[in-house]
């Protein structure tokens, strides 16, 4: 009879808490779904430009599902590998091809050489391709390709943890409470907490850009302290998300709810897999996760050795999702109490 009370208590429980029934039933689904759309999309096709390479170099690779763009101007083509828009340059020198591999993603890499491999064998096994590298080196593991993306996704996540359960904690053991009741403003409520949660989240960026850069010894052709701006303004956006979110939760296990739906999809958009294998249309929903920005920021930096001229624009769309929810967080404070 007890037991069979306490279970009764216990799926009344559940049956009152529609979240965490929704968190049970439907975020697996929801998952499910998205891994299913990620990964079961279009094959990667490498993205190659050529100048005065022989016509029938040229039909062995486009049927090898290799996608070209011909250039006149060898000096158009290396621009266009400079900014992205080419995974390799191929030439004709000396009676055999040059390649020039951006270098970035080893996974692209290698599906530009199996292309290459299998247009050249065609009409001349013996010919044998010079293989240059603009940025990365023939070595390169594929940890180097996403650590960056790794350094920023793990400041993101526990930011947000952090900052989640302790305003939480805020609000749960009456101190918002208290801080209402004062004169204080709700702008420098935010701004309080910001700035007390921030010193910690300035520390945490720091010390795991370092670690993953000097200890564990990723490839770094690029500026530390970029890197370490980058991780703080992705700890930032984060601090300011989780303190929105904790708003809308009663306990830790209702801040946990959050992370299949705002974190889990993160990961997937934020690089880590190619995006280009997905359908196009999922790959604009990159543009509205912040991890996705400071994701492509650190592997430009470390990997390609960006500079602030090719990294700004991701710092103020950065910027512009913390200041977007600093200012819903000051709009959240309403609900508890009108100043």
């Amino acid at each position: 009879m007890r037991i069979r009370a306490l279970a009764i208590r216990i799926i009344h429980q559940f049956m009152r808490d529609k979240r965490t029934l929704a968190l049970l039933f439907a975020a697996p689904l929801f998952i499910l779904i998205l891994m299913k759309l990620v990964f079961n999309g279009q094959a990667v096709q490498p993205r190659l430009g050529t100048v005065q390479l022989p016509a029938q170099l040229v039909e062995q690779l486009e049927s090898a599902d290799a996608r070209i763009t011909v250039y006149e101007d060898a000096g158009e083509a290396k621009s266009a590998l400079e900014s992205g828009k080419l995974d390799a340059l191929l030439e004709w020198q000396a009676g055999k091809p040059s390649v020039l591999l951006e270098g970035s993603d080893p996974s692209v890499n290698r599906a530009v050489l199996f292309a290459l491999q299998e247009a050249v064998q065609a009409p001349s096994p013996s010919i044998q391709p010079v293989v240059e590298y603009l940025h990365g080196k023939p070595d390169m593991a594929s940890f180097d390709s996403f650590g960056p993306v790794l350094i920023g996704f793990f400041s993101f996540f526990f930011v947000f943890m952090l900052a989640g359960v302790s305003f939480l904690r805020e609000r749960t053991s009456g101190t918002l409470e208290r801080l209402l009741a004062t004169p204080i403003r709700r702008s420098e409520i935010v701004g309080g907490y910001l700035t007390g949660f921030g010193i910690f989240t300035l520390l945490q960026a720091a010390l795991i850009a370092w670690f993953a850069i000097d200890v564990l010894g990723l490839y770094m052709d690029g500026s530390i302290w970029l890197v370490m701006l980058m991780n703080l303004l992705l700890s930032l956006t984060a601090l300011t998300l989780g303190i929105l979110l904790s708003s809308f939760a009663g306990s830790e296990f209702q801040v946990i709810q959050f992370i299949p739906i705002v974190i889990v999809p993160q990961v997937f958009f934020s690089g880590l897999f190619n995006l280009d294998s997905m359908a196009p249309w999922l790959q604009k929903l990159s543009l509205i996760m912040p991890l996705y920005y400071g994701a492509d920021a650190m592997r430009g930096i470390m990997i390609r050795g960006a500079g602030w001229a090719d990294i700004q624009l991701d710092v103020y769309i950065l910027l512009g999702f913390s200041l977007l929810f600093a200012l819903l967080n000051i709009a959240a404070l309403r609900k508890h109490r009108a100043i």
